[in-house]
């Protein structure tokens, strides 16, 4: 195993929490910051999918694994205050748009006020921090325009799971300027925007990956509501390791308090829900068909949504990896071997064998974060 050396000595031996660390992108996240040597505590409401990529890396008994809700002031504070955590890493969060019809107070509760916890929490704390929050991409307000929207772009959101981030992003905002934004702070925070990741253990719902991987798995087409509808699609590693970069630069560059940043891929790969479909079956060794069906109605969805990365670049030196066919290429061959009978990898040697593919390839193309 190759470790970033930056990354290495920003996390080798820090307490690091993970909030949402059961989830799909903090379970990743968690086995990457163990692979640093990061002491990693974990603040999750339950296991929230079955499968679970968590439960199946099966690395609840190497970390602090707490179930908390992050909805609850009192208990987070007490995480945190107990923890005592050198950086944190807020991903906690009701992360899905059709929920959020069904559910928008919980999306709002959920992913506003968890944020203002979170902060509130570190505000009590007041000991030294770096805390990376993770909003989203459906944070701007989404007029459908051909370019990228910037990190000063307007915020908005016409569903409540967008209307949630836009108001988790204001929560971040205000606790900077008020307690956070002087020379002298001991906590520093940032920002972290991602558009669409996919990557081998997701099973949420309502998402096209998990989607066609049960359907498949089941034998019947996947059901496909918005074949045109294009996203900044990247591999879940992508942003994971904007995330751990902006951490680490944090650390060393007090000027990065209170900035915001989008990390995801070249506008060139933008692509619709039908192109992500047909290269994921091309991987996929049994039958894998669709069939396009409508939505539901009052459940509006951007048809188009794209980020402008160039800040990252100017401000962290940090750019995708993958292009498009490599990022399903790692994503259907998780899924190939995870569900192959003869499986002879378990699932935290296939997960870290992808993070080790990962960096070495950020490595071999001169990525300023694999290489420092």
């Amino acid at each position: 195993m190759s470790v970033p050396p930056k990354l290495a000595r920003a996390f080798a031996g820090k307490t690091v929490l993970v909030t949402g660390h059961t989830g799909f992108k903090g379970s990743w996240l968690t086995a990457w910051l163990q692979r640093l040597g990061a002491r990693v505590t974990g603040l999750s409401l339950d296991i929230p999918t079955k499968p679970s990529h968590f439960e199946e890396l099966g690395i609840a008994p190497e970390i602090d694994d707490r179930r908390v809700d992050i909805r609850s002031g009192k208990d987070v504070a007490g995480v945190i205050g107990e923890v005592r955590p050198d950086i944190v890493f807020h991903l906690a969060a009701q992360s899905l748009v059709r929920r959020s019809y069904r559910s928008p107070l919980e999306s709002f509760e959920t992913n506003a006020l968890g944020t203002a916890n979170v902060l509130e929490a570190l505000r009590l704390a007041q000991r030294p921090c770096i805390a990376v929050l993770i909003t989203s991409d459906k944070c701007y307000d989404n007029v459908e325009w051909v370019w990228g929207y910037r990190e000063t772009d307007r915020l908005g959101g016409k569903d409540p799971y967008s209307g949630s981030k836009g108001a988790a992003e204001l929560v971040i905002r205000s606790y900077w300027a008020s307690y956070f934004n002087a020379s002298d702070s001991p906590v520093r925070i940032a920002v972290g925007r991602a558009g669409n990741v996919i990557g081998g253990g997701d099973w949420a719902e309502d998402r096209i990956v998990p989607d066609c991987i049960r359907a498949w798995a089941q034998g019947r087409p996947v059901e496909v509501r918005n074949p045109h509808a294009t996203r900044p699609w990247q591999h879940v590693l992508e942003p994971l390791s904007g995330y751990l970069w902006l951490a680490a630069m944090l650390l060393q560059q007090r000027e990065l308090n209170g900035e915001a940043f989008n990390f995801g891929p070249s506008l060139l790969e933008d692509h619709p829900v039908s192109d992500v479909i047909a290269a994921l079956a091309r991987t996929w060794s049994g039958q894998a068909d669709h069939c396009v069906v409508g939505a539901p109605a009052g459940s509006a969805e951007a048809g188009l949504l794209k980020l402008n990365c160039d800040k990252a670049f100017a401000r962290l030196q940090w750019r995708a990896t993958l292009a498009f066919d490599e990022m399903i290429a790692l994503t259907g061959e998780w899924y190939d071997a995870y569900y192959r009978k003869d499986r002879s990898q378990s699932v935290l040697a296939l997960t870290a064998a992808q993070i080790d593919r990962y960096q070495d390839l950020a490595r071999s193309r001169g990525l300023t974060w694999a290489c420092d």
